[in-house]
């Protein structure tokens, strides 16, 4: 197993960890949640920058790392989204998060049907700036400041969020349309 595929791993591992620290409440005397559940966030989307980065400058590029990478991506998010909901105030309307996840499994089932036919498909740019923008979402979510400015930016990066969503959803079937042909 190559180090990119070690970071993936790594990076689903801090899943459950990073969810522990979104709802639980520490015992006076340990450090606030909501800053543990940030670093840990930020350590995954670390993982996620270097496991990448690694896989492409080594020539390391595995069928694995083009399954799981994604993936890792995907659980990250949505359990991020799913705790934001869990919130007394939830600072995400619960649409949006269906909507964010909806196209999370459609494009996984997509996955599916190309690999059944031998096809392994890559992220897409569209793909990789919308995991950009939600992760950036989530570190503003997590750590919800609360100056109006950020409330402003909480917004906008919500809803860049969801469009860019949508985007890369249209943009990964229609470059990939032949994939669905003679489905039975």
């Amino acid at each position: 197993m190559n180090l990119p595929n070690i970071l993936t791993i790594l990076r689903v591992a801090m899943i459950p960890l990073f969810v522990v620290a979104m709802l639980c409440d520490f015992p006076e005397g340990f450090p606030n949640p909501d800053i543990v559940a940030g670093c840990i966030f930020i350590a995954a989307c670390i993982t996620d920058f270097f496991d990448g980065y690694l896989a492409r400058k080594y020539n390391q590029i595995t069928t694995f790392g083009k399954f799981m990478d994604p993936l890792a991506d995907k659980l990250l998010v949505c359990a991020a989204l799913i705790c934001f909901l869990a919130a007394e105030h939830p600072e995400i309307p619960a649409w949006v998060v269906i909507v964010i996840i909806s196209r999370e499994f459609i494009i996984s089932g997509f996955r599916l049907v190309a690999v059944e036919k031998g096809v392994t498909i890559a992220a897409s740019w569209w793909g990789k700036i919308k995991t950009t923008a939600q992760m950036l979402m989530s570190l503003l979510l997590i750590f919800h400041f609360e100056h109006e400015v950020f409330r402003i930016i909480d917004t906008v990066f919500v809803y860049l969020s969801l469009v860019l969503t949508v985007i890369s959803l249209i943009d990964y079937i229609y470059r990939n349309r032949g994939v669905m042909k003679d489905i039975e």
